[in-house]
């Protein structure tokens, strides 16, 4: 019986059975055997309900699709290509740090390729830059925004590490300040190779227009103070993250309703029940998860895999790469926010064993996550693309291998240099 019961839950994954319900019969199961009363399943999602940052991931949640269902992505791409746009290069340099923007919002790459993609990429065609170029810039943008605040996935790396009753704090905070250096890095990257590929356009920049910025400037006068808001207002000391998220969602909905009128109040409803399918299915599998997680301790599972791994890994080096090719392979085949719910309580007390810094851990474990959106042959992205672009997906493969290998290479870098990770958290 023993045996079978895992093969069960396998069979049920792969029959397309939703994952919190494979992961809650894997716990349910695990806790019976041990004789441990099935009352703490309960006991576990409430525990996760009470957490008061936890309502963070909501309210974030619903003022990014708030965003994306109003007319700020044009206002986006217009003030960031008024002061960028006239840089070798510019327009796509637009294209990237707008979508990294509009992820960290939203927190979902494929709301950014669909809500950006129509305006980006004739934008890119018409200042001449090649198409295969225009595809794979905007199908890797969609993901460069999961490790700047306030990106839900690290708010939720933070959820679920808190859980783990680690040594070292890792607080939200510090994921929000950890991520701005590895993130920069990245975008730093895809503009150097956008200028480098755009060396022979003669249409792909404009002068600097002052009218214009400034007319940009006063278009976007009500996302402006966002990330001021968002940021200034945690570092600042005047509010945690949780009252954070509560500000910024009253604050979007206001400007989005009444002061824009850009979302009439019948859509309303639409957009709070598409964000909060989200929501959803997120708080479920981290409530189950967590009830798993917790059985997996009780039965010294991570200290079995991590003896186990020892025996055959030595040092901290070997373990980090054979952790970066896990990491592209699950970005590949699961979203991100199963993926942070379901392997960090079981990487996390390994990682730390290893003497890697949990909150290195979270930036270098999203980072590589985010690679594994357009890894091929099966990143999300790809098939977003494909879809939102009418290309083959093999078009797509084609398009984002430069973006690929770049991406990969800053990856490494911020996988074995923690101190870029670090250092703004004073580690």
């Amino acid at each position: 019986m023993s045996v079978l019961v895992p093969l069960i839950l396998l069979v049920l994954a792969l029959s397309g059975t939703p994952l919190f319900v494979v992961i809650a019969a894997s716990a349910i199961w695990g806790f019976y055997q041990t004789d441990v009363d099935l009352m703490v399943m309960a006991i576990e999602i409430y525990r996760i309900a009470e957490m008061p940052v936890l309502i963070a991931i909501p309210l974030f949640t619903f003022a990014g699709y708030l965003l994306g269902e109003s007319k700020a992505p044009q206002r986006l791409v217009r003030i960031t290509d008024a002061f960028l746009g006239w840089m070798p290069g510019g327009l796509a340099i637009v294209a990237l740090v707008t979508c990294a923007l509009f992820t960290a919002f939203t927190g979902a790459s494929g709301v950014t390729i669909v809500a950006l993609g129509a305006l980006l990429v004739p934008a890119l065609q018409k200042s001449g830059y090649p198409e295969r170029f225009n595809l794979g810039l905007v199908t890797t943008s969609g993901s460069l925004g999961l490790l700047f605040a306030p990106s839900l996935p690290l708010i939720l790396y933070g959820v679920v590490a808190q859980q783990m009753s680690l040594d070292v704090a890792v607080s939200i905070d510090d994921l929000f300040l950890a991520g701005l250096l590895p993130g920069g890095l990245m975008l730093v990257a895809l503009s150097l190779y956008s200028g480098w590929v755009s060396r022979n356009a003669e249409r792909n920049h404009h002068p600097f227009d002052k009218a214009e910025a400034w007319a940009a400037l006063k278009d976007t006068k009500w996302e402006m103070p966002l990330p001021f808001l968002v940021l200034g207002g945690i570092y600042g000391g005047w509010f945690a993250v949780s009252e954070a998220a509560a500000i910024t969602a009253f604050y979007v909905l206001i400007v989005s309703t009444l002061i824009r009128c850009e979302i009439p109040f019948k859509q309303l409803v639409t957009v709070m029940r598409d964000s909060m399918k989200l929501v959803g299915a997120i708080l479920l599998i981290l409530a189950v998860s967590m009830a798993s997680t917790n059985y997996m301790i009780d039965a010294g599972v991570p200290e079995k895999i991590f003896g186990f791994i020892q025996q055959h890994v030595s040092d901290s080096f070997t373990f980090l790469l054979l952790l970066t090719l896990f990491l592209l392979i699950l970005g590949m085949m699961l979203d991100i926010f199963s993926a942070i719910v379901i392997m960090i309580p079981i990487i996390l007390p390994i990682a730390v064993e290893y003497g890697i810094h949990p909150i290195h851990l979270g930036i270098l474990f999203l980072a590589n996550m985010q690679l594994g959106y357009f890894t091929p042959p099966v990143g999300m992205n790809l098939f977003i693309a494909s879809f939102r672009f009418n290309k083959p997906v093999m078009e797509l493969y084609r398009a984002t291998l430069p973006f690929f290998f770049i991406l990969l290479a800053t990856v490494l870098i911020i996988t074995f240099w923690p101190g870029l990770s670090l250092a703004f958290i004073g580690e």
